[in-house]
């Protein structure tokens, strides 16, 4: 009998999440495991990739346990991960540090003196991508100036996704999707530039050979079956970001198709049949062949919703802070709310950018905050797909993903700030099914993508926009932008 389960592992920030899909996309178990991020100093974030590991493991085995389905018939596993690690690994596989995450810094100096460079225009025009600390390049060239001791045993720099598969298959990878994240990837031509490697300082020797997102790059190993209790010789493919896969289970994978994420952070993926850069948004090849993604990442997203719970409204649910905020009128009369929680990612990339509240008085409310809190999620999605825009693109709907899809009153603020139509599926573990279907298609489970998507993804709801809202709207807006213009300044200081 043909295998017919598909494992999807996905490498958050917060947490690593590993689901189980039947053919039709199905949850048949899943598990979530957490772990931490170190903050050792100023503009740092890191993680230590053995914690996401023993969490794999630990989610693998607390799925198997429970023996809801014959682990026999895993056809095969895909992996995503968040975006722009560097993890330095020596020629037998040991992590030699911490990598720094998607919010670290630390590479500020690095990148300012790089732009400075006669190298910054030749950088963008092969990588598609802006010279920024929050990539994976200015961090492989940290490690090269301030922890010489490591980066001169590091064998290769490897991203979240390829790490797990190397501990899974024993075989180091680069998947395409993640080269974004590697400023001497060349985004037309999917390869690497060995000249713009060298003018970096730096060498294509340091990252692992190029695989398609789909591609097989090897089978578990005994000593990770061992450890997880999975059966040895399941086919394990490369994967791809964590952003791509959720926009393939969001079901988008064809051009002019958009996803808007409302994760721990938000953003959107504009699907491409080129590679269509702007300078203030992020390019990266899609999990699809002969996809890209246009791309826009922000610190504000469910996570804003989240902390306000947590500072101002322990004693209450989600839904009841929504209650609240649902009695409150579009714009929240006047109160403006800044998600820059950690700084703030495209299209300003600001990292020194600050949360703010801004138009609070006595006759304001906590309904009024988080009314406020999430407009401004919506407002910051609004201005990436305002930026988007100027490249010509044309965003008729957007397919939600992530938690916060889950919310109607948010994903009706959505709509209502952009004027345009949000469809949500009915899967809410999209980035696990992006991986899942990576492997299902690599390992032959599916024909290709239209049957993959065709098969596992449905829209369950449609939320169109209230004209007379987005007209009110795009007044905020304006305040919005207007606010922090005034204050980026102040910010820095």
């Amino acid at each position: 009998m043909k295998k017919q389960l598909l494992m999807g592992i996905d490498i958050g920030t917060s947490a690593c999440k590993v689901a189980v899909f039947d053919t039709k996309g199905n949850v048949v178990a899943q598990a979530n495991k957490p772990y931490q991020v170190y903050y050792p100093n100023k503009g740092w974030a890191e993680q230590d990739p053995e914690e996401w590991w023993q969490a794999i493991v630990d989610a693998i085995r607390e799925i198997l346990v429970a023996q809801a389905f014959d682990k026999n018939d895993i056809a095969g596993i895909g992996v995503d991960g968040q975006s722009w690690s560097a993890i330095p690994i020596d020629e037998n596989g040991k992590v030699l540090d911490r990598t720094p995450i998607w919010m670290d810094t630390r590479a500020r100096d690095i990148c300012d003196r790089v732009k400075r460079l006669a190298l910054a225009d030749r950088i963008f025009e092969v990588a598609g991508n802006d010279f920024l600390p929050s990539y994976t390049t200015p961090k492989m060239l940290w490690f090269k100036e301030n922890r010489p001791e490591v980066f001169q045993k590091t064998k290769l720099f490897l991203q979240s996704n390829s790490f797990v598969v190397m501990k899974l298959t024993g075989k180091v990878s680069q998947d395409l999707s993640q080269g974004y994240g590697i400023h001497f990837f060349d985004m037309e031509k999917l390869t690497y530039d060995e000249q713009l490697a060298k003018e970096l300082g730096l060498s294509v020797d340091l990252v692992p050979p190029l695989y398609q997102c789909d591609e097989v790059v090897g089978t578990v190993t005994e000593e990770a079956a061992k450890l997880t209790g999975l059966p040895t010789g399941i086919p394990v493919v490369a994967g791809g970001l964590d952003a791509a896969c959720g926009t393939l289970g969001a079901g988008v994978y064809e051009v002019g198709q958009t996803q808007e994420q409302g994760g721990q952070a938000g953003g959107m993926s504009i699907c491409t049949d080129h590679a269509l850069a702007h300078k203030k948004l992020i390019l990266s090849p899609h999990v699809v062949p002969k996809k890209w993604l246009l791309q826009g990442g922000t610190v504000g997203g469910g996570g804003t919703l989240k902390w306000f719970k947590q500072e101002f409204g322990k004693d209450l649910s989600f839904d009841d802070l929504t209650k609240e905020a649902e009695k409150i009128t579009a714009g929240s009369d006047g109160v403006v709310f800044l998600p820059y929680m950690a700084g703030e990612r495209s299209p300003i990339w600001d990292p020194d950018a600050k949360g703010v509240f801004y138009g609070l008085s006595f006759d304001k409310t906590r309904g009024h905050m988080v009314r406020a809190l999430l407009e401004g999620v919506a407002l910051s999605l609004q201005h990436n797909l305002l930026t988007a825009e100027e490249t010509g693109v044309v965003i008729d709907s957007l397919n939600a993903m992530g938690g916060s899809a889950n919310s109607l009153l948010w994903t009706q603020i959505k709509a209502d700030v952009t004027g345009k139509k949000v469809q949500v599926p009915a899967s809410d573990t999209a980035t696990t099914l992006g991986a899942a279907l990576l492997a299902g298609v690599g390992c032959g489970i599916y024909q290709d993508y239209k049957e993959a998507v065709e098969s596992t993804i449905h829209i369950t709801r449609v939320h169109e926009p209230n004209m007379e809202n987005h007209e009110r709207y795009q007044k905020v807006m304006e305040l919005y932008l207007a606010l922090y213009e005034s204050l980026k300044e102040l910010f820095k200081k």
